[in-house]
């Protein structure tokens, strides 16, 4: 350490300090994007898993995990929700949720019943029309799409038309709607070609995917490197510098 010179002990424990900080979120954002490739991989594998009853799930289901039910019952098939162009593909789209009368009338479960591609034109697509009377679903029972922030409040109340339409799928707003609790997740439907939907569910980690999870990572991993690569920076010796000879430039 002789090209350095001694730093302050408040210079020494602020570098410290903030280089541990930072390695500790970095390893936070790690954890976060372990975890999320974790429920990826489970959610994944309930799609072959045993089929259970709703019965054993339906109020409090299992964290972190997405069970596989059947139950029966009807749709309330004049209310319809449609989630406007989610990232399904360019040529837009909507996906389609109807609220599902299990048992108990007065409480419904919000069912996915997968995705109406469109044309490119930005037009609505036409919906396949709901079955009337008792039937057998059968799906994943997941989380809800994850709500954002939509300007101007509530869209499903200003709307006296259906289907509604909206950017974001609120639970809370849709409950609000139709006047009774909603079931803590919802049912994502098996596939079934002759349906006219398309079914190809995923977790939804729009917002901070496990990728983006591990590039914070590598911010954070880098900013202790540049704390500590200052400090070496700002306490490194200069050479002194030399007092110019007035005799160099004597031409005698």
């Amino acid at each position: 350490m002789s090209g350095f010179r001694r730093p302050s002990w408040w210079a020494l424990l602020l570098t410290v300090a903030g280089a541990l900080l930072f390695v500790r979120l970095g390893f936070w954002q790690l954890h976060r994007a372990d975890f999320k490739d974790a429920l990826v991989r489970r959610y994944a594998a309930s799609a072959h898993a045993p089929v259970q009853d709703f019965a054993g799930v339906a109020d409090k289901p299992p964290a972190n995990r997405y069970p596989r039910v059947r139950l029966r019952g009807h749709y309330l098939a004049d209310r319809v929700y449609l989630l406007d162009n989610p990232n399904h593909d360019e040529r837009g789209g909507v996906e389609v949720f109807a609220p599902f009368v299990w048992r108990d009338p007065s409480r419904l479960l919000l069912v996915d019943l997968g995705f109406v591609p469109g044309n490119g034109s930005g037009a609505t697509p036409p919906v396949p029309p709901l079955p009337r009377g008792e039937v057998t679903l059968q799906g994943l029972y997941a989380p809800p799409p994850a709500p954002g922030f939509e300007m101007g409040g509530d869209a499903l109340t200003r709307q006296t038309r259906w289907p509604k339409s909206s950017i974001f799928l609120d639970p809370a707003q849709v409950a609000r709607d139709l006047g009774h609790p909603l079931y803590p997740r919802t049912l994502q439907l098996d596939p079934d070609p002759a349906s006219g939907y398309v079914r190809v569910h995923t977790l939804d980690f729009s917002s901070m995917p496990p990728a983006r999870h591990r590039a914070y990572a590598f911010q954070w991993f880098s900013f202790a490197l540049a704390a500590v690569a200052i400090l070496l920076v700002l306490h490194r010796k200069r050479a002194p510098r030399q007092a110019p000879n007035p005799k160099a430039d004597d031409p005698r």
